[in-house]
């Protein structure tokens, strides 16, 4: 009996040993050079993805994307090995759930740039905005801040010294109008734009909305060096990958910065 227990010990041992080493092969070993999963949020992103696939798919490489419909679930999944990389973030927003989730995730390369812009009804040029009027902003970390300055650089607002990824409206230290500043989810503001005199609307959700940051919008960030590069992440011990340099290789291909300029229209810009 005793020397059955320790037989059946040493094969437990033995085989958890297998499986730890395989562990660690698996992660030594890098992301797979035939297949890999990205994620992206639906719009632009995943459109721009899809064309990177193209190419890469005529040198056998496989991407999968996985499309998600908000801001936070493409970095839990990538940090908990769902994902491979995803694509849809500006670098503010990156370092902010790195910060405050101790993800374990890593910008990899600069993909496009989403110029914000602000939209009305109402008004032709903020400088026509009334005392009392109401502005919208998205109200999640990184894009209420990138709204805030929106806001400010058009001379509507001006914000304190100093105010970062976690700004919002009480960081507003001038409002000669006395403007009510209405802060929503950034998803629901182009349906808001009847009830308010103005909102800053991210590019993706404005396009959604029929809406185009050169034809519609009455001020915009600048569509050249735009301060809010979106980024290509992964986990931080894959961002010197060879299958992640063969990525950004497609991606800043002259093909797919070629149906960029003609599918968006400059409501979505290259970064490189």
């Amino acid at each position: 009996m005793k020397k059955y227990v320790k037989a059946l010990s040493l094969l437990l041992i033995l085989a958890l040993a297998f499986a730890l080493s395989a562990c660690g092969n698996s992660s030594s070993a890098g992301l797979s050079t035939k297949d890999i999963t990205v994620g992206v949020t639906g719009g632009p992103h995943q459109q721009v993805m899809e064309e990177v696939a193209k190419l890469a798919k005529k040198d056998g490489l496989t991407i999968h994307l996985k499309v998600f419909n908000d801001y936070n679930q493409p970095n839990i999944a990538l940090n908990d090995n769902e994902l491979d990389a995803n694509s849809y973030q500006t670098m503010p927003f990156l370092k902010d759930q790195i910060q405050n989730k101790g993800y374990k995730i890593a910008a990899a390369f600069k993909t496009v740039a989403f110029p914000m812009g602000i939209y009305s009804k109402s008004i032709k040029n903020l400088k026509d905005l009334k005392n009392g009027d109401k502005i919208a902003v998205p109200n999640d970390p990184a894009n209420e801040l990138r709204a805030l300055q929106l806001f400010e650089k058009a001379g509507v607002i001006k914000l304190r010294t100093g105010a970062n990824v976690t700004a919002t409206k009480r960081d507003v230290i001038s409002n000669p109008k006395h403007l009510q500043i209405i802060e929503l989810d950034a998803a629901q503001l182009p349906q808001q734009l009847n009830e308010v005199a103005a909102a800053a609307i991210n590019t993706n959700f404005a396009m959604g909305a029929g809406l185009t940051v050169l034809k519609d919008s009455i001020f915009h960030e600048p569509l050249i060096n735009n301060p809010y590069p979106n980024y290509f992440v992964v986990r931080t011990s894959d961002k010197n990958d060879k299958v992640v340099k063969t990525i950004e290789k497609y991606y800043h291909s002259p093909e797919v910065k070629t149906f960029i300029e003609k599918q968006f229209g400059g409501s979505v810009v290259p970064e490189w």
